[in-house]
């Protein structure tokens, strides 16, 4: 009876760099890899970095204001303005090492308050929701030349998310809730997708990629509500597809749980788990990729932000721009940026939101052109359409 590595010699895709035979990805052109995560729920950027050396701070956010660096629970000092959340400690090591960029007051196009179109916008790459149902992270993949059962890119995830759906291929994964399928099994799948090239390619990705996760802590049973064993696993998991040799260099993860309306808590309380989470994530990330981390970038940014001040419940509404993190070792940080428009009453966006002053559009396309090295002027034709005055952020990548 054949085994799953002779069933995936059977169907003869190739061999994949990280010792298991039958799965090939594209291999985009220099060793760069991106990871795109992406905060559902709309993550509070106030809470995340911390504007403390703004005169209205502590006005504004009220109980939801962190004591400053130094203090008892305090902010993670990035400069005499920002601080990071206390909860984000091995990211602020790394910012210390000059590898975490923040970016805030940053927001896509989109100004209304909902999640879903929201998260439509942050995906599609334009300017309204429903007006392209592919993703612009998808379009950007284009010059990289994958192909079914060759890919450049992967999502952790059960399912595809728009950013990633296109025309270009893309494979994906997830940590499966059933129990294997015995060999016997396999043998006759194989057998029945013979001769479709499609299936037969897809069924020797799902069992190579089983073999890469296999002594994955987490990956064979229920980790329940566990946002930090789950977040650790997934990075874990993307760490080993993008340190292939040739594997995918493209891999973007999703997080849940972050519409903070009631409870949100300061330095401690439900965000401050979350935030830890994400934390842990990083840091095994960072450690699972290895020497690869030098050549990564990663991206970490949500739908919209909340509001300025405190709810009713203890809480944050759905408000307007945010912050989000730029890390890796090929980042340019040790800084924040941030066109800071200032917390006061006439400041604030319709009275209620911190003031966008970058588009994340601008984020995106200058980590396509400078880690990516894709044409700008693809980028701002193919990738991002009607975006001109998006500039992308320069100096953002280590030359």
């Amino acid at each position: 009876m054949l085994n799953r590595r002779e069933i995936l010699k059977t169907i003869g895709l190739g061999t994949v760099a990280a010792g298991v035979p039958g799965l090939s990805f594209a291999k985009a052109d220099g060793d760069a890899r991106l990871v795109l995560i992406i905060l559902r729920g709309a993550v509070d950027g106030l809470a995340m970095i911390a504007p403390y050396g703004d005169g209205n701070y502590r006005k504004v956010r009220g109980e939801l204001a962190i004591p400053q660096p130094g203090k008892e629970g305090g902010l993670l000092k990035l400069d005499g303005m920002f601080g990071l959340h206390p909860s984000l400690r091995s990211t602020h090591e790394l910012y210390q090492q000059g590898q975490v960029l923040p970016v805030h007051a940053i927001a896509s196009p989109y100004r209304e308050r909902s999640h879903f179109d929201g998260q439509d916008v942050l995906e599609n790459g334009v300017t309204r929701a429903g007006e392209k149902r592919d993703g612009w992270l998808n379009r950007a993949i284009a010059p990289l030349g994958g192909i079914l059962g060759r890919e450049s890119a992967i999502a952790l995830s059960q399912n595809t998310p728009l950013v990633l759906r296109g025309d270009n291929s893309v494979t994906s994964w997830a940590p499966s809730r059933l129990p294997g399928a015995d060999d016997d099994t396999l043998r006759r799948l194989t057998s029945l997708y013979a001769s479709d090239e499609f299936f037969a390619t897809r069924l020797a990705q799902a069992l190579a990629s089983q073999e890469i996760a296999s002594d994955m802590p987490g990956m064979n049973r229920r980790m329940g509500r566990n946002d930090s064993a789950q977040t650790k696993a997934m990075a874990q998991a993307a760490a080993r597809f993008l340190r292939a040799p040739d594997g995918p260099r493209i891999a973007v993860l999703e997080a849940g749980g972050w519409d903070t309306h009631a409870n949100q808590g300061a330095a401690s309380g439900a965000l401050a788990t979350k935030f830890a989470a994400l934390d842990a994530g990083i840091a095994e990330l960072r450690k699972e990729l290895g020497p690869a981390w030098s050549e990564t970038v990663v991206a970490v940014v949500t739908e919209f932000g909340r509001t300025a001040r405190v709810n009713g419940t203890r809480g944050t509404d759905h408000g307007t721009a945010t912050a989000a993190l730029l890390l890796g070792g090929a980042v340019n940080g040790g800084q924040v940026m941030a066109d800071w428009p200032g917390l006061s009453n006439g400041n604030l966006y319709q009275g209620r939101d911190l003031l966008p002053t970058t588009d994340l559009r601008s984020l995106f396309k200058g980590v396509l052109g400078e880690h990516l090295l894709l044409p700008e002027n693809f980028v701002e034709r193919e990738v991002f359409p009607d975006s001109r005055t998006a500039n992308p952020l320069r100096d953002i990548i280590r030359t």
